[in-house]
């Protein structure tokens, strides 16, 4: 069973929830951060990256002041107004809508020992040097700022519930954004609801990570760590769950995430091509860019032309076994081309392999080539069920195997732990 249990949210007055809102703070570099900030008082970025708000931009980003300064703003903003705090537990309905298609998710906490327990699946491994900033942030700030993004398998009850609430309620936030995507909130505060919802969570046995490992894992090592000090624990303390949004998994889009090669490894075109005809059976598609539109299909740029690549029956054939993690197109594309051809063994840290996000498009493909790239493959998107399927295995999937769109907006909600 799944336990994911409202909270009493701090979040944005309605007047000034679209200056707030931000991008989470891990799709800039220190450099961008610093830019997203001038002239945006009120953008969430202050918080989530305390070492914005120091005209020094030598100050060490991980330092003690940086932390207490994002906790200090965060605060501040509380007591101006700027954020206010409900009065009793909620749960809240977060709309994202991008190109005429709406995801709904819901806002609330889940369980520290859920993921402990494995209830909550995985399908990332986390770096511990990347846990101790927002171990840290979390810490000082006495509050969770980023919600991870969770799935779950579409589930009738909960869905009835939200649209009933939004139906019968106008959201008390309703704002497009910058990269044309609209953010739509409401507030779930009828204590039936809130049971049917958190009883309906309790017959669901896996919810699973799409976006968000390191944030949930340094969200529990915080809570796991309080536990130890707390006196008088009891288990019912707010730093035992962890701030996230859950969507059904039929509403989610994945789009590809595309590969970039640096060189051909000393090989001449010519050479090139021969060995990758001898896995994939090669189209020369022109100069018309190329996406593919099934599974174990790639695109591929290479000087200028696009060709289309499909795994040849053989090469298939080979994996007898139908592994979960050998069965996906980045496993495919890696150990059948980049590794073998290429000598890209280590995808997560080999300097000649970049990635690109499907949300830039195919003419990001083509520009990196034309600058400092040699050659680019375009993917067929991992599903949603794939993911599942490596994570009711407790398997891995290889680095970059999903891109999600929209971003969830950090500042919207925050879930603050025991003062």
């Amino acid at each position: 069973m799944a336990i994911i249990k409202p909270f009493r949210s701090i979040r944005p007055n309605e007047e000034v929830a679209s200056q707030v809102a931000a991008l989470p703070y891990d799709v800039y570099n220190r450099e961008e951060a610093y830019e997203e900030v001038q002239g945006h008082p009120l953008t969430f970025l202050r918080i989530d990256r305390g070492e914005t708000n120091f005209a020094d931009k030598e100050v060490d980003m991980y330092s003690l002041q940086v932390y207490e300064k994002a906790r200090d703003i965060l605060y501040k903003f509380l007591d101006e107004g700027i954020f206010i705090q409900d009065t009793k537990p909620c749960y809240y309905i977060y709309e994202q809508t991008m190109n005429g298609k709406s995801q709904t998710g819901l806002v609330g906490c889940a369980s520290i020992d859920d993921y402990k327990n494995n209830v909550i699946k995985k399908h990332e491994t986390t770096r511990a040097s990347k846990e101790v900033d927002r171990i840290n942030h979390v810490d000082i700030c006495n509050a969770q700022t980023g919600p991870i993004f969770l799935a779950y398998r579409a589930n009738a009850v909960i869905k009835d519930v939200l649209k009933k609430n939004q139906a019968v309620k106008p959201p008390v936030y309703d704002f497009v954004t910058e990269d044309d995507v609209r953010h739509s909130v409401w507030v779930i505060d009828d204590e039936q609801d809130i049971q049917t919802i958190q009883s309906a969570f309790e017959q669901i046995q896996k919810i699973y990570i799409a976006d968000g490992h390191h944030r949930a894992a340094s969200a529990v090592k915080v809570g796991l760590k309080r536990r130890q000090d707390k006196k008088g624990y009891t288990g019912q303390e707010e730093f035992n769950y962890f701030l996230s949004v859950l969507f059904p998994d039929e509403e989610l889009t994945i789009l590809p995430y595309n590969r970039l090669i640096r060189d051909l490894h000393g090989l001449s075109k010519e050479m090139f091509m021969e060995q990758v005809e001898e896995k994939f059976e090669v189209t020369d598609m022109g100069k018309e860019a190329y996406q593919p539109t099934e599974k174990t299909v790639f695109g591929m740029y290479l000087e200028g032309e696009w060709y289309r690549l499909k795994t040849r029956p053989e090469v298939l054939a080979k994996n007898i076994k139908n592994d979960v993690v050998e069965d996906l197109d980045v496993s495919i594309l890696q150990n059948n081309l980049l590794g073998p051809i290429l000598d890209i063994d280590d995808p997560k840290n080999n300097l000649r392999l970049e990635y690109a996000g499907g949300v830039r498009g195919l003419e990001e493909l083509e520009k990196r080539c034309h600058e400092d790239m040699k050659l680019a493959f375009s993917m067929y998107p991992t599903s949603i069920q794939e993911l599942f399927n490596v994570a009711d295995v407790n398997r891995l999937m290889p680095p970059k195997s999903t891109w999600f769109e929209p971003k969830l907006r950090s500042g919207i909600f925050i879930h603050e732990l025991d003062r």
